[in-house]
């Protein structure tokens, strides 16, 4: 296992209107990590009042990320992760002070043989000691609390989840879980475990994480050398928090022991708040009573500000045959942490037609395969996402054809949605074509994703197109562009509805050094690189010929699906087409790359695009050489680009010889604020917020 202290640390901070404390704590987060020895991140859930000004006061360096909304401790803390990665990450409640030493005495804790979190010793606001370590919670233990008091139970490990003995308190020790105020996580047990489990909103969510690294093996240690101050407080104040830390109590049991243990639990903690909700009286009867209520009215999960609402996508792409890096998948993915998603695959812009498509009948099959999937939950840790394919009836040049086809796929998607009691989602379109599907849905906002100018699609009926997407333009309630150029054009189809939502990339997918696969590592370098769908309408084949024959000493790898009869490339033995591989492989091949090339054909696709693959290959700290496009003006201090075939020759040889205009690291730094998580935040934020 690598040394801790070897590794990046980054500090995030999670705020919520967060101004009367967010100061003392970046200033003690600074006083114990000495100047930008470590990544600082505040993740900020819609602070209204001043959080944001006094971090920029403060420390004018601090990462901001803003989640969009209040989207609870949990989904905070991941956006902070998301941003950090490689790097050990010290989660903090904006209401904590660090004393000095305690952030290197905490790396030495983790740096521990089997350690996986380590946390401080808390002190209250007067110096004294806060009983912050935890047993595992039980049933048992949650009764013996209700009868005997949290302290008077904690005295008996069977009775109580507090731990109350002070021997414990003075020397360090494994424990079973901690206050989450002050935790530090290695690398290693997010790699292993993953994010915190967002449902839970706030309470419990730490406890689910440390407890799910107990049982990958690792340890919480407590370290008393590092002391930390936690105001704290605000549980006690607000009913409504009190009883949403009551029912999640119940919710954690129920997810890791089973109904028949939550039930237990429920009772345990009901038999708690029913005497104390009728017999207290003030503030303190009032937050009982309110989670006695929870209790009587359960909810299986909580539902943060706006998390009912659900989105439906209709995307143009097919989860099941495209690259899952797309945006819509992506952003789509990251949502559905927190609200319930429905991916609608691809329904196409026109039938494939032998002489004028390419691979026609595979492409058919392909399709067919895909409607067989029905509807289905393909990624297990986000069991809110849900994707189908409809059987479509893709005539669009007929009108009659178009109504038919429409009324057949709203059909299915509106059944789909009834069953997930998405009632009135927010609608994303990717592709134009959807239109006719969701013009009559009932929705609570229409968001036309516009990534791509489809009507430049060759194969597409190109009047039929521009019709569609014309009035998605007049008629979305957000308009999202990642091309400036794009946005320009159409912002008198658009006005203020129109908004720039730059691509996001992948940062703990796309992660250097991983070691290539044996495939690629036979291929003898320099390797020049490119990953992605090899398009006869995006890629410029000429110049890939011309690298080949021009620059014969170095490897041209090329991996992906192509529509393009690739053996003119069989002359070159210096070139190596890999097709089509799965994405969850793509870093570990990029990572074999000496340059990596984006050869795109000069059109009005191109003009308008923003490829993500630049982010992906920038994450990899990759030289990177592409021939110009329109958002390719925010890169020129990291990306070499050219103009004609031999200026980009020229660029891939000085790239070989020399790198790329930053170093690996510089480059990877540079996307780091672009996480997907970042970027869904954005999207929902217009969305929900839109009249």
């Amino acid at each position: 296992m690598p040394d801790s202290s070897a590794r990046p640390l980054a500090v995030v901070i999670v705020t919520h209107n967060s101004a009367g404390v967010i100061e003392d704590c970046l200033r003690s987060v600074l006083a114990a990590t000495g100047p930008r020895l470590a990544r600082l991140l505040v993740v900020d859930n819609a602070s209204t009042d001043d959080t944001l000004a006094v971090v920029a006061g403060t420390d004018p360096e601090a990462m901001v990320i803003s989640t969009g909304g209040n989207a609870g401790f949990a989904a905070g803390v991941n956006a902070g992760i998301d941003a950090a990665p490689g790097c050990d990450v010290l989660v903090l409640n904006p209401d904590i002070r660090l004393k000095p030493g305690s952030v290197a005495a905490l790396r030495a804790a983790l740096a521990q043989p089997g350690t996986g979190i380590a946390v401080p010793r808390l002190l209250d606001a007067d110096g004294n000691r806060q009983p912050s370590l935890r047993r595992r919670p039980t049933t048992m233990r949650a009764v013996g609390e209700a009868v005997l008091g949290g302290h008077r139970a904690g005295r008996v490990p069977a009775l109580g989840e507090l731990v109350v003995d002070e021997r414990h308190y003075a020397r360090p020790g494994v424990v079973d879980w901690a206050t989450g105020a002050a935790w530090l996580i290695s690398r290693d047990c997010i790699e292993t475990i993953g994010l915190l489990d967002e449902r839970y909103f706030l309470y419990s969510e730490e406890t689910e994480y440390m407890l799910r690294a107990g049982d990958a093996g690792f340890q919480v240690r407590y370290e008393p050398a590092a002391t930390a101050v936690h105001l704290g407080g605000e549980q006690a104040s607000s009913a409504r928090l009190w009883a949403l830390a009551a029912t999640n109590r119940v919710r954690l049991r129920r997810e890791r022991d089973g109904r028949l243990a939550g039930f237990t639990m429920w009772c345990a903690v009901l038999l708690n708040e029913l005497p104390r909700a009728l017999l207290r009286r003030g503030q303190s009867g009032r937050r009982h009573r309110r989670a006695l209520g929870a209790l009587l009215f359960p909810r299986r999960w909580p539902i943060p500000p706006g998390g009912d609402q659900g989105y439906l996508c209709f995307s143009a792409q097919d989860w099941w045959y495209h690259n899952r890096a797309h945006s819509d998948f992506q952003l789509m993915r990251s949502i559905a942490r927190r609200r319930p998603v429905l991916v609608v695959n691809s329904i196409g812009m026109r039938m494939p037609v032998p002489g004028r498509s390419t691979q026609v009948l595979r492409r058919i099959l392909r399709k067919l395969r895909s409607v067989a999937m029905l509807v289905r939950r393909p990624l297990p840790e986000l069991p809110n996402f849900h994707v189908m394919s409809p059987l479509p009836l893709p005539f669009y040049g007929s009108p009659w054809l178009r109504r038919v086809n429409a009324v057949l796929i709203r059909t299915q998607v509106r059944l789909v949605c009834a069953l997930l009691r998405l009632g009135r989602p927010v609608i994303m379109v990717t592709i134009p074509t959807a239109w006719d599907v969701v013009r009559p849905m009932p929705r609570r906002c229409l968001v036309f994703n516009r990534s791509d100018r489809h009507s430049d699609f060759p194969e597409s009926d190109r009047a039929t197109i521009e019709n569609l997407e014309r009035d998605l333009l007049r008629n979305a309630d957000r308009v999202l562009y990642v091309s400036h150029a794009l946005l320009a054009e159409e912002r008198e189809l658009t006005g203020e509805r129109a908004h720039f939502l730059d691509h996001g990339v992948d940062l703990e997918h796309f992660r250097p050094g991983a070691e290539p696969p044996a495939e690629l590592r036979r291929i003898p370098g320099p390797r020049i690189g490119f990953f992605g769908a090899l398009d006869d309408y995006l890629v410029d084949f000429d110049l890939l010929e011309r690298i080949a024959a021009e620059l014969p000493e170095a490897a041209l790898v090329l991996i992906g699906d192509s529509t393009h009869p690739m053996d003119r490339f069989d002359k070159y033995p210096n070139v190596h087409w890999l097709g089509f591989r799965p994405y969850e492989t793509i870093p570990a091949y990029g990572s074999g790359f000496d340059v990596a090339i984006m050869p795109w054909l000069n059109n009005s696709w191109i003009r308008h695009s923003n490829p993500i693959k630049l982010k992906e290959y920038l994450a990899l700290g990759l030289p990177v050489v592409s021939t110009e496009f329109a958002e390719l003006s925010g890169y020129r201090d990291r990306v070499r680009s050219a103009t004609g075939h031999a200026e980009f020759v020229e660029a891939i040889r000085l790239s070989l010889a020399g790198g790329g205009p930053a170093t690996p690291e510089q480059l990877r730094a540079s996307v780091l604020p672009f996480s997907w998580t970042s970027r869904a935040a954005e999207l929902m934020t217009l969305a929900e917020q839109a009249e």
